[in-house]
């Protein structure tokens, strides 16, 4: 069983990861295969659909970050924790939180974001 901070790491990988074979592999580390991200402007499913919506971020938003903003509060199969992309300036762009459901392994099966603040 993977610990939820590990899993946590492995989620912004998959958003900050440039290298599409490392991305793969921290997606399939971190997510199930029949994962689902959804949050107000977009939905994915599957290894495959995780791919091409952090690579579609990296494109839209070239030299910006994801990071941790709060603690991860975790209970049962469920978890959630503040985020924000930053800028090459540093500035947020985007804030939000993430809401988990996690497999019994451990890895994320499901993921609702919300943002904040735009």
């Amino acid at each position: 069983m993977t610990t939820t901070d590990t899993i946590v790491d492995g989620y912004f990988a998959t958003w900050n990861e440039t290298d599409a074979a490392k991305r793969r592999d921290v997606i399939a580390a971190t997510w199930t295969d029949d994962a689902s991200y959804v949050d107000p402007m977009f939905t994915a499913s599957g290894h495959d659909g995780l791919d091409a919506l952090a690579s579609g971020a990296q494109q839209q938003f070239p030299g910006h970050t994801f990071r941790l903003t709060t603690p991860i509060e975790a209970h049962h199969d469920r978890a959630r924790w503040g985020w924000d992309l930053v800028g090459p300036s540093g500035e947020p762009v985007v804030v939000g939180v993430d809401f988990a459901v996690l497999a019994g392994d451990g890895r994320i099966r499901e993921i609702t974001g919300f943002f904040e603040q735009a």
